[in-house]
């Protein structure tokens, strides 16, 4: 086989698995996203998060978050954090919230978006965070796993590391509706079609056991969704008048079938449209 031909079947095998591109300078960033095919880490120069103070309603969930962040940050122990429940009421926001806040403390913490689709590649993550001298916060957007979906095995490199265990460097947190990370339906088939039903599920059921911290978050009521909605104008000082504001408020969440803090978010923002106002 001559040279030429040795060179298109390397050149075949870099696409069909690129090579994996070089570690960032972590300095650039406090933000970073992890991406595949190549493997890199690409900086987030502006997060889009909003200020913790804004956050209403979940304040024993944000306490606890804070301060589980605040020591990993110290280089202290620190646990893993499942965040689950209702839709829309502020996880996610939480953890880009709180990783806001620590910073605001003078801590250096770097987090790391990782797609659930993406867990597969978690260990190679992991090798090059493993050696770093910065600490890690890996953040993993609504997790959570169908009855066929194997990427559970993958995400058991984070919580556990394997044979080399998790790097002191690394925390890793998630959000999820679900608090075993599964539809209940598929807990309660296998457990009924299953030989033995307590082992059928414990290896998936035992992941969200995994996480050190469960933190519950709930549908709010309707004095916490006016809340939220009064903080929004005071944060960004629109002057309504409160009557009318709650009133329009109510009117919202009704025609999107309930509240949460994205209704609220969501209702604030076409009310600062309406009123000219930005919220840059």
């Amino acid at each position: 086989m001559g040279n030429k031909s040795l060179r298109r079947i390397a050149a075949a095998l870099e696409r069909m698995s690129p090579a994996p591109q070089p570690v960032p300078n972590f300095d650039s960033a406090e933000a970073f996203v992890w991406h595949v095919e190549p493997d890199r880490l690409v900086p987030v120069a502006n997060v889009s998060r909003v200020a913790i103070d804004l956050l209403i309603g979940v304040d024993r969930s944000r306490d606890t978050l804070l301060q589980n962040t605040l020591q990993f940050a110290r280089g202290l122990p620190a646990n893993n954090a499942l965040l689950w429940g209702a839709r829309g009421m502020g996880k996610s926001s939480l953890v880009k919230a709180v990783h806001a806040e620590v910073l605001a403390q003078g801590h250096a913490l770097k987090i790391v978006e990782l797609q659930r689709e993406d867990l597969p590649s978690v260990s190679r993550l992991l090798n090059l965070l493993r050696d770093r001298s910065e600490q890690f916060l890996l953040f993993c957007d609504d997790l959570s796993f169908s009855h066929d979906d194997q990427h559970y095995k993958s995400l058991k490199a984070v919580l556990d590391g394997g044979i080399e265990g998790r790097p002191d460097n690394v925390v890793f947190y998630a959000t999820s509706n679900r608090r075993h990370l599964m539809p209940r339906d598929m807990i309660e088939n296998e457990r009924s079609s299953a030989i033995n039903p307590s082992e059928a599920v414990e290896e998936k059921v035992s992941l969200s056991d995994r996480f050190g911290l469960w933190l519950g978050f709930h549908p709010c009521s309707q004095d916490e969704y006016l809340s939220m909605i009064d903080g929004y104008c005071t944060a960004y000082g629109l002057a309504v008048d409160a009557d009318t504001l709650h009133a329009e408020a109510i009117e919202w969440q009704a025609t999107r079938g309930g509240r949460s803090g994205r209704v609220a978010w969501q209702f604030f923002t076409d009310l600062a449209g309406r009123q000219g106002a930005t919220l840059s």
